[in-house]
């Protein structure tokens, strides 16, 4: 089995941070325990290819629930007509651990979009920076995260 890789990303947050531009009919909010069902099945998708995978709902929802650096603020939700998609899970450790969009919702700016709010959210927190990993052959992520201005800090064995 060939050997996968990731990189830990980094952005600095010091300066200004652009608001995020949302498209019309598409909301953001908080996690919460009504929308877990929908969050937890849009991780899975997100998982498809590979990098790792998500347990069951119960299993997950306890997990990410009771976890030290768990903040329902900080996980937001893109909503459109009642459905989720897209999520941006992240720690209050200013890590992003997941960004997922819907493919049926891809190719609308929402990843960008909701990676901008991300910025905004920890710059306005005064953290200094904003950590991720990302997979080395991710390469659609890894454009998103390039453009964004986040920088490869180191290469490191992946999953």
């Amino acid at each position: 089995m060939e050997e996968r890789y990731c990189l830990l990303m980094r952005r600095d947050l010091t300066g200004p941070q652009l608001a995020p531009q949302w498209p019309a009919g598409v909301s953001l909010q908080s996690y919460s325990l009504e929308l877990a069902p929908q969050v937890h099945h849009l991780m899975q998708l997100g998982y498809l290819d590979g990098g790792g995978r998500v347990p069951d709902l119960d299993t997950w929802r306890k997990a990410f629930e009771t976890d030290a650096e768990y903040d329902p603020d900080l996980c937001l939700v893109l909503l459109e007509a009642g459905h989720v998609i897209g999520v941006a899970q992240c720690w209050t450790s200013a890590y992003l651990k997941d960004l997922v969009v819907h493919a049926d919702a891809r190719g609308r700016g929402l990843g960008r979009a909701l990676l901008q709010q991300v910025f905004v959210m920890f710059a306005e927190r005064r953290e200094e920076r904003l950590d991720l990993k990302v997979l080395e052959d991710n390469l659609r992520a890894r454009r998103l995260y390039d453009s964004a201005g986040m920088q490869v800090v180191r290469r490191e064995r992946g999953p």
